[in-house]
């Protein structure tokens, strides 16, 4: 079967694959396959009052902490980790940060060690995973969420043993018209939303930020949502031939159905231009395989050259494996948010 969908792969010409060279290419371009990626997604929720309400608030790391509730739609609360600096000028920018298909969620991306949890502590340092706290150091509020079916969401672990509840759970709501990557992208818009209303937060200069699953997201949520002024893409630099249909590597988070043929990888972050890229590589990477990383990463740039944003795409290609290298992000949020105050 793997070699019977490898040929259908190489037959597979998705209609928005980006061919064109100028500005009108572009222009005609992003227009035409967003109206179609928005068809893809299908219905959003509808949208409810936030009613954030703060749990708890400490004092730690020169930083406020927040654990806040959200409601998010009709059956669906979220709690997000909040972190405010406390000894730099308001208002602040703000980055939204996304996690990996791991265990811990946004705990590992907020930095929250424990004696208790020592594998938290091995993730946090294997992947240096605590971006939403290095970020907050740095003069950012940083935001983050479980997304459907981890950390806090996931019921009390993986109810479906030898299965990847992401898969479970995106036929579940397929069969009812919902595709469950529509949903992490709505929870991820009502982020912006909250933080939009903080009086401290410059609505003007928000970012996103993620590493591999977390990477895809912050893809989704910056090509859909002009709030988002400069994204960093960690270790999520593919071509889906390649990665989901030739290696497997991917779950029903991060999927569409019919998506392949509509555009790929390099599309989708191509949609983001005029708009400041950073797209982090490992080139030893063993979930997003290095040449095919650099192969996507050619295809955006060109995407972004046609685009007249040639200079608002950065590459840090590192020699490390899947994490955040964490060598040109600091500046290029600087650049991105803080430059514009």
């Amino acid at each position: 079967m793997i070699e019977y969908f490898n040929l259908r792969a190489n037959q597979c010409q998705p209609r928005y694959r980006f061919a064109g060279n100028t500005k009108g290419d572009f222009d005609a371009w992003q227009n035409n396959l967003l109206t179609e990626i928005k068809k893809l997604l299908g219905p959003m929720p509808d949208s409810v009052d936030l009613n954030p309400e703060i749990i708890w608030e400490v004092e730690e790391d020169g930083l406020i902490k927040r654990r806040v509730l959200l409601d998010v739609e009709e059956f669906m609360s979220v709690v997000a980790l909040v972190y405010i600096p406390k000894k730099v000028k308001k208002p602040y920018p703000a980055i939204l940060c996304s996690h990996g298909h791991g265990n811990y969620a946004k705990d590992s991306v907020m930095g929250i060690r424990s004696d208790y949890y020592k594998e938290r502590n091995a993730e946090i340092d294997g992947f240096n995973y605590d971006y939403g706290l290095q970020m907050a150091k740095r003069g950012y509020v940083t935001i983050a969420i479980d997304y459907r079916g981890f950390g806090e969401r996931a019921d009390g672990g993986n109810p479906y043993p030898e299965r990847d509840k992401c898969n479970v759970h995106f036929i579940r709501g397929n069969l009812m018209g919902i595709n469950l990557l529509t949903l992490n992208i709505w929870d991820a818009m009502k982020c912006l939303d909250y933080l939009c209303q903080l009086d401290f937060v410059d609505s003007n200069r928000i970012g996103a930020m993620g590493l591999s699953f977390g990477g895809t997201i912050t893809t989704w949520i910056a090509l859909l949502d002009q709030r988002i002024k400069a994204a960093d893409i960690i270790c999520y630099s593919a071509r889906f031939k390649n990665f989901a249909i030739n290696d497997g590597n991917f779950c029903g988070s991060q999927y569409l159905p019919d998506l392949y043929t509509l555009c790929d990888v390099p599309d989708l972050q191509g949609l983001i231009a005029p708009r400041p890229l950073l797209a982090e590589i490992g080139v030893h990477d063993k979930c997003f395989f290095e040449y095919d990383s650099l192969d996507c990463s050619e295809q955006v740039k060109k995407i972004y050259s046609a685009a007249g944003a040639t200079d608002n795409y950065q590459e840090d290609i590192f020699p490390g494996d899947h994490r955040f290298a964490g060598n040109k992000a600091f500046k290029f949020f600087e650049d991105n948010l803080k430059g514009s105050q």
